[in-house]
């Protein structure tokens, strides 16, 4: 019984590996291929030789849609146990909305931060509407909703390390990520 189960998966095997070979040399044009027929006729370099003429297409994003507005802050810093945009921040609010509207690939992740005061979850919720908020003042100069994702890491990525006032006020921030 065994030897005969043995037999049957060995040719099952065999049977299988044998339907994976092919007679097609992948450094040869097809016959009839516009390749082998229109090489010598304006045909891209590599036609003929194995290798592809195929062009790279980027999808998504480009390099400027990845970094962001030059020249702009991408830290908006907020007031204790604050998730309101202040006034000073709404030039770098329009210059984001503005790169967002003359580049419609990109994408923007707002991370929203906090210093290590208060409990995770406290932090955690405060975070997100400090992202929020700068998602709605960026909405309501223009930008599109769709190119722009919220977050919120609380007080798990401090930007500075510390226990002092200047440190928490650096903690306290929306990054603004492009990708």
């Amino acid at each position: 019984m065994f030897k005969r189960m043995f037999m049957l998966i060995a040719m099952a095997t065999a049977l299988v590996l044998a339907g994976c070979g092919s007679d097609v040399k992948l450094d040869q044009p097809a016959e009839g291929s516009s390749t082998a027929a229109g090489a010598g006729a304006g045909g891209a370099a590599g036609q003929g030789t194995g290798q592809s003429s195929v062009t790279q297409v980027q999808a998504g994003a480009s390099a400027a849609d990845k970094a962001g507005p030059v020249g702009v802050a991408k830290v908006i810093l907020f007031d204790y146990d604050s998730y309101v945009v202040k006034p000073e921040y709404q030039s770098v609010v329009d210059q984001h909305a503005r790169f967002l509207q003359s580049h419609p690939n990109a994408r923007l992740v707002l991370e929203g931060n906090t210093d290590q005061r208060g409990s995770r979850e406290y932090n955690l919720a405060l975070g997100q509407k400090r992202a929020e908020a700068v998602r709605r003042a960026l909405t309501l100069v223009g930008a599109s909703d769709s190119q722009i994702e919220a977050v919120s890491f609380g007080k798990e990525k401090p930007a500075v390390e510390g226990n002092s006032e200047e440190a928490y006020a650096q903690n306290r921030r929306v990054e603004f990520r492009y990708q």
